[in-house]
């Protein structure tokens, strides 16, 4: 009897599952969301660059991960996702010794997000002062320098458009 007991006791622990979920599978937008517009960034740094790039890629991230149709009328949609770049710094963070120069570069971008429901108004993601760091080296020689900065901005930019949306898509 008491075997008997301990079976069904682990049959019932097995079914009962530890609440965990795999990451990337949850989708808690509402049902009612079907297209998502994602108007330009307005820009507060003087990276250009970087402002015109994070609607491309979040755009794109969305395509590719998801179901939702991404439309250029922001007042056809049924949600809007609003970003603003706050700040963008960039600082050497490793030098040579012999000439001083900096030889690796640390880059942090502050960004405000917020995804409205146009219908209700309903704010169903937002992200203020949400920061983003890359790094990036720079060639010791002269000649054989290359402005990695560029490049860089681009890493970030598929960064943030990923991170972005796993958030909306698991309310994070």
């Amino acid at each position: 009897m008491n075997r008997l007991a301990a079976i069904v006791v682990f049959f019932a622990a097995c079914g009962a599952g530890c609440g965990y979920h795999i990451g990337g599978h949850a989708d808690l937008m509402p049902k009612t969301v079907k297209t998502i517009a994602i108007p330009a960034f307005t820009n507060a740094t003087i990276r250009y660059k970087l402002a015109r790039l994070l609607p491309e890629d979040i755009t794109r991230e969305f395509l590719s991960r998801t179901h939702y149709a991404v439309i250029a009328d922001a007042s056809q949609a049924d949600a809007v996702l609003t970003g603003s770049l706050a700040n963008f710094v960039a600082y050497g963070t490793t030098t040579d010794p012999v000439s001083g120069r900096a030889t690796a570069t640390k880059v942090t971008v502050t960004l405000n997000l917020k995804l409205t429901e146009r219908s209700t108004g309903k704010v169903l993601y937002s992200r203020n002062g949400a920061e983003f760091i890359d790094r990036y080296e720079i060639a010791l020689d002269p000649s054989q320098y290359f402005d990695e900065s560029g490049t860089a901005m681009e890493r970030i930019s598929r960064n943030v458009a990923h991170s972005v949306v796993s958030g909306i898509l698991e309310a994070f």
